[in-house]
C-alpha cells in the first residue's frame, strides 16, 4: 500500500534507502549553559535511524544566531566532539544524518547577547513572545546588518559547516524557513533594505546564495540540502507574492545544484500552522528540478500518493517521529501510530520523558503479549 515510501532516492552523495525522512524537530534537551549536544540526544537519534534521512533539530551557528533554551550549537571544538559522538552513534546503526544549521535572526532575544539587539534584514521587532532562561519576554527591535557585517555572518556558516564535517554529519541542510535570518531576508515584510539585499526578489535571495555558496565549498552541492517555508505567515515573516520570491529561491538552488530542497507547506486545515496561502510546490518544481521533500501534516496515505504522483521524491515526518521511533517499520506494517499531538510541553521540555521513552512496535507487542 506504501511501496512508494520504501524505494531508495539519491540525494546527490547521499543514498537514502526509504523515502519516509525525518523532518528537522526542535527539542530543547541540549546541555545549558552552553548548547551542548548529550547522551540523551545519542540515544534519541539511534532510536530514529530508520528513517531514509534524519535532519536534525535546527543548530546554532553561532551565540549571535542562536536564542533557543536548551537548543544545541555547533561554533566551538567542544560542541563539535559532542556531536561526533551521535553521528558515531547513528551510523553505528546503519543510519544518514545530516545537520541543520540555524541563525536566527530578529528572533534571538538580547539575554542570549549580552544585552545587544539581535540582527536582521532590516530593523524590524517580531511579534509575539520569546523563550527565554528566565521565562517569556517581548521581542526586540533588531538591528540591520550593514553590509560590511555580511561577510563575517556567512564566515559563521562556513566555520559551522567546516564542524560538521568535523563532527562526521553526512551533509548540511541551510534552515532558510520559519521567519529565521535567511527568511527575514527573503520575505518584503522583513527586508526594507534599498541595497544589493533588498528590493526585487533577486535581490532578496542575495544572501540565502553567498550562504549556500560557503556552504558548498566546505562540502560540495552534493551533500548540501536547503528547507524553505514558501506559503504563509510565519512568526511575522510574510511575503504579498510568494510565487516571485520563492521561485528567486528555487533559482538560487537550482543554479547551484544543491543534493535537495525541503518546503514546508501547512494548508488551512494545519494541526500547527494554517495559511490559506496557497502551496507553492508545483511552481518550485519547474524551476528546482532535483530531489524534493515535503512537509507538514502528512499522514503515510498521502505521503505515499505524492511519492508516487512524483509530487514529491519524499515525505519529512515531524510529530510522527516523536511518538513513533521506528515510524518507518510501523508504516510499512500497517500499524497505528502513537500520537503526541496534544502533548506539546514533552515537546521542548528538558528530561527524558516524552523522549526517549516511547516504545518501538517490537516493544509494545512484545509486552502485550
Amino acid at each position: 500500500m506504501h511501496d512508494a515510501l520504501f524505494q531508495p532516492l539519491r540525494l546527490g552523495a547521499i543514498t537514502a534507502p526509504n523515502r519516509i525522512f525525518m523532518a528537522p524537530l526542535t527539542r530543547g534537551r541540549a546541555t545549558p549553559p552552553n548548547f551542548m549536544p548529550n547522551a540523551m540526544m545519542e540515544t534519541y537519534y539511534r532510536q530514529r535511524v530508520g528513517a531514509g534521512l534524519i535532519i536534525t533539530e535546527a543548530t546554532g551557528i553561532s551565540v549571535e544566531g542562536l536564542g533557543w533554551p536548551n537548543a544545541p550549537g555547533i561554533w566551538n571544538d567542544e560542541q563539535t566532539q559532542a556531536w561526533k559522538k551521535i553521528t558515531d552513534g547513528v551510523h553505528e546503526e546503519g543510519g544518514r544524518i545530516v545537520l541543520q544549521m540555524w541563525h536566527m535572526g530578529r528572533i534571538v532575544h538580547p539575554d542570549f547577547l549580552g544585552g545587544e539587539p539581535p540582527v536582521s534584514a532590516s530593523a524590524t521587532t517580531a511579534p509575539g513572545h520569546a523563550h527565554t532562561p528566565t521565562g517569556r519576554k517581548d521581542y526586540v527591535q533588531a538591528r540591520e546588518l550593514p553590509i560590511d557585517e555580511i561577510p563575517r555572518v556567512i564566515e559563521d556558516y562556513r566555520k559551522a559547516a567546516e564542524n560538521a564535517k568535523a563532527a562526521g554529519f553526512d551533509g548540511v541542510q541551510l534552515h532558510g524557513a520559519n521567519g529565521y535570518l535567511i527568511d527575514q531576508f527573503l520575505r518584503r515584510s522583513t527586508n526594507l533594505r534599498e541595497d544589493e539585499y533588498g528590493g526585487s526578489a533577486e535581490n532578496r535571495a542575495r544572501l540565502l546564495g553567498e550562504v549556500l555558496d560557503a556552504l558548498i565549498d566546505v562540502w560540495g552541492a552534493d551533500r548540501v540540502g536547503l528547507r524553505l517555508s514558501p506559503n504563509g505567515e510565519t512568526q511575522g515573516a510574510d511575503d504579498p507574492d510568494p510565487a516571485e520570491t520563492f521561485g528567486a529561491a528555487a533559482r538560487v538552488a537550482q543554479d547551484r545544484g544543491i543534493a535537495f530542497l525541503e518546503l514546508r507547506q501547512p494548508g488551512p486545515e494545519g494541526t500547527y500552522g494554517r495559511t490559506d496561502v496557497p502551496q507553492q510546490d508545483a511552481h518550485i518544481r519547474s524551476i528546482y528540478t532535483g530531489p524534493l521533500v515535503l512537509n507538514s501534516d502528512y499522514g503515510p496515505e498521502d505521503a505515499a500518493k505524492d511519492v508516487e504522483s512524483g509530487r514529491a521524491d519524499a515525505i519529512s515526518f515531524g510529530r510522527p517521529f516523536i511518538s513513533n521511533p521506528d515510524l518507518p517499520v510501523r508504516i510499512a506494517k500497517g500499524a497505528d501510530l502513537a500520537e503526541n499531538v496534544n502533548v506539546p510541553k514533552s515537546w521542548y521540555l528538558p528530561g527524558a520523558e516524552g523522549y526517549v521513552d516511547y516504545p518501538t512496535l517490537e516493544e509494545e507487542q512484545a509486552s502485550a503479549a
